[in-house]
């Protein structure tokens, strides 16, 4: 019964809903439009993942010691917390969604905040992750000198292939992450205006689709790049 009240509230005089485009006969057709476009998207980003993800398994495949090796260089503890801070982003995101739903206006605004700020505290942690990295020379390029005696000789030039995927494939990702800092942050103003109900709230749905998405990549990543070398340690 609620939600029919906070429905008429928002016809306009023609009997629309002000954020219905004039493209689209209701907001359920443009939401599924909204949403297979974003879907669309996210296929390729996919694809885009997938080619970096394939030159990983290539070389790993090929040079197996050394990689597991090379992971051994890369903090696990920090990997883990980076883990948990992204599946409790993700709750933080459906919890706005959920809000907007049941027409809790403030409510999407501290879910966005707190969504924002686990993003915020796993590029923290991130930061401190490649800082080790610069400090132990194992930035690939003519400044590159493991002290490990593993990575030395032959092996030395194989460690920089992993260690080239990594800033790669991490650094992407943290890429994509700030993008969707970026997006969380022009979602706080409009939500505090009380734009989005339960009757329309697509915006918050299509980048929650690309803020589960981020954080799916990094399951992958987290297991491949730190602990697939676990076991040689």
């Amino acid at each position: 019964m609620a939600s029919t009240t906070i429905d008429t509230h928002h016809l306009n005089p023609a009997g629309h809903h002000p954020r219905l485009q004039h493209q689209f006969d209701s907001l359920e057709q443009q939401k599924e439009s909204s949403t297979l476009g974003m879907w669309m998207f996210l296929v390729t980003e996919i694809m885009f993942f997938g080619g970096l993800f394939l030159a990983y398994v290539v070389y790993r495949t090929k040079y197996p010691h050394v990689f597991a090796a090379s992971s051994h260089h890369l903090d696990v503890t920090l990997g883990g917390i980076n883990t948990a801070v992204l599946i409790g982003s993700s709750l933080t995101m459906a919890l706005s969604i959920w809000a907007a739903q049941v027409n809790k206006r403030k409510l999407i605004v501290v879910f966005l905040i707190a969504t924002m700020v686990l993003g915020a505290v796993f590029l923290g942690v991130k930061a401190k992750e490649y800082t080790d990295k610069f400090t132990h020379h194992l930035v690939p390029g003519a400044h590159f000198a493991p002290e490990d005696e593993h990575l030395q000789g032959p092996a030395r030039e194989q460690a920089q292939i992993f260690f080239s995927l990594y800033f790669m494939m991490t650094g992407l990702h943290a890429l994509h992450m700030i993008i969707g800092l970026g997006i969380l942050a022009a979602l706080i103003r409009p939500s505090w205006k009380g734009r989005f109900d339960l009757a329309y709230h697509t915006p918050l749905e299509c980048t929650g689709l690309y803020w589960h998405f981020v954080d799916i990549v990094w399951i992958f990543l987290f297991p491949l790049l730190y602990l697939l070398g676990a076991h040689a340690r």
